[in-house]
């Protein structure tokens, strides 16, 4: 019986090693036996952003009219850019938009961008717009 017992889990040792060894994923190529082959993922390439107002115009347009832009986003090209306005760092735009931020945006004039509207304030017959999530278009 103990004989049995010891051949036993000789054999269950010997056939785990065995279902190891077989399921491994160390393949060696034919050409190279002593480099094993690596498997690359592709990464999906991100999806572009669609932005809510892709054309400044449309944006003021809704603005003017009295429409509450919260929590849209919009892209535009910086005709121009104020590091020290009175409001922080200003990326203008359009007629009469100034999109502000108390922390430098690392843009400059010429730069698209894409971002996300925070808060809409009307001063002096401009619109002062807080926003987040900025990025560069390229």
């Amino acid at each position: 019986m103990i004989k049995f017992k010891k051949a036993f889990s000789i054999g269950a040792t010997v056939l785990a090693a065995l279902t190891i060894a077989g399921c491994s994923n160390n393949k060696t190529s034919k050409e190279s036996p002593n480099k094993s082959i690596k498997t690359t993922h592709q990464q999906k390439k991100p999806e572009p952003k669609v932005a809510d107002y892709p054309n400044i115009k449309a944006a003021e347009a809704a603005l003017s009219k009295g429409k509450n832009l919260k929590g849209k986003t919009v892209q535009f090209k910086i005709k121009k850019f104020e590091p020290q306005s009175s409001f922080g760092y200003n990326m203008e735009t359009g007629k009469h938009l100034n999109f502000v931020s108390p922390e430098n945006p690392n843009a400059k004039k010429g730069d698209t961008v894409f971002l996300k509207i925070k808060k809409v304030k009307s001063v002096l017959g401009s619109f002062v717009i807080t926003y987040s999530d900025l990025s560069k278009v390229n």
